[in-house]
């Protein structure tokens, strides 16, 4: 597909990207028509998955029947701050949770398969083994964030509106980006899912919890160096109407679809330069 009044630079760039969600969308669209061959099998799965996050709730809600608040926070405040991280790492895991795959097929060679498809690679990747399943950890967010936003006294203004969804996007976003940096560095390390997972699932139990919980140091780090902070504390401490960690402006709140541009880009970049350094396994 061709845009007018483009160079042929961004017409190019145009063409992968529209290549890239076409292959992505087949490739998913075959896992989902296979899952669901056996719609009782996807059901018990995906209440499965449900019911596996939403435990983690429940140790909250059994740490609150013996505390009144945690960090200076009650619970539907906490419960605001999982429900946001919770459906937004949802996003990203539906999307690109299949990232983890990666080092596996650079072990066995399989990713060779890969490379010879008319195809991008990325796409390929992300949708491979696609789990229609994993949309038990977005339901389980959304229904602890629809609780939060029922038990808080918010004084709901059209732009503190807006930031839920922005919130949810954006931090799928960032999220997504995370996944992707993952992935890039599995080229080099190979057996590194671990490593990747102590961000992405990591950084997921990390923001279900209030900012005042953890060293300042902590939260410096995944403020100014991996800015999942951007993904639910700073913009829910906006809604909820406390102070930022770490004396921030007021304007953070609101940095997140641009900490997520700017996350997207930089692991654009590292996904490029991993896979032109694949030298595959040489068997």
């Amino acid at each position: 597909m061709r845009v007018a009044g483009w160079p042929a630079e961004r017409q190019g760039a145009y063409a992968r990207v529209c290549d890239g969600l076409r292959a992505y969308r087949m490739i998913a669209a075959m896992w989902i028509r296979s899952t669901m061959a056996y719609r009782a099998s996807f059901l018990m799965t995906a209440f499965g998955n449900f019911a596996a996050n939403a435990l983690d709730f429940v140790a909250i809600m059994l740490m609150f029947s013996g505390i009144d608040r945690l960090g200076g926070y009650t619970l539907p405040e906490v419960a605001f701050l999982y429900g946001v991280s919770g459906a937004a790492f949802g996003l990203a895991d539906l999307v690109l949770g299949s990232m983890d795959r990666l080092g596996r097929r650079v072990r066995d060679g399989t990713l060779d398969t890969l490379l010879v498809r008319p195809a991008p690679v990325l796409a390929q990747v992300a949708a491979d083994r696609f789990a229609l399943r994993r949309l038990g950890r977005i339901t389980q967010g959304l229904l602890v964030l629809g609780y939060a936003i029922g038990a808080l006294d918010i004084a709901w203004s059209p732009l503190k509106v807006l930031m839920i969804p922005l919130m949810l996007v954006s931090g799928g976003a960032i999220f997504g980006a995370v996944f992707v940096a993952g992935g890039a560095f599995q080229f080099v390390a190979q057996d590194a899912s671990e490593v990747q997972n102590s961000f992405t699932y990591g950084g997921n139990t990390l923001l279900q919890y209030p900012p005042t919980v953890f060293a300042k140091d902590l939260v410096r780090g995944v403020t100014f160096v991996l800015p999942l902070a951007f993904v639910n504390w700073l913009p829910a401490l906006y809604v909820l109407g406390r102070p930022y960690p770490l004396d921030l402006p007021t304007w953070a709140a609101f940095a997140p679809p641009l900490v997520a541009a700017g996350c997207c880009a930089l692991a654009g970049l590292a996904w490029r330069a991993g896979l032109r350094s694949y030298r595959s396994t040489g068997s």
